[in-house]
């Protein structure tokens, strides 16, 4: 079903449920698509990422993401 934008957002503030008009398989979210990289890090420093990721139940990519986002926030 088709609807016009301004329709789509009154019932958006309305509360009214528009999965119906939404494909979520194409949602995008602008300035939060992943990009990958690279990072070459000692065996010494990887091996205590590692062990501090399985302390805290995480993989070692959840794990440097985590820290950079606490430095980063911590350092605005």
């Amino acid at each position: 079903m088709t609807i016009t934008t301004e329709e789509l957002d009154k019932k958006f503030d309305d509360g009214e449920d528009i999965d119906e008009y939404i494909d979520w398989s194409k949602a995008r979210r602008p300035g939060l698509e992943p990009r990958r990289v690279n990072v070459d890090f000692p065996v010494d420093m990887l091996q205590a990422i590692d062990r501090e990721a399985r302390r805290v139940g995480v993989t070692r990519q959840a794990f440097i993401k985590l820290r950079l986002a606490d430095t980063l926030t911590t350092s605005r």
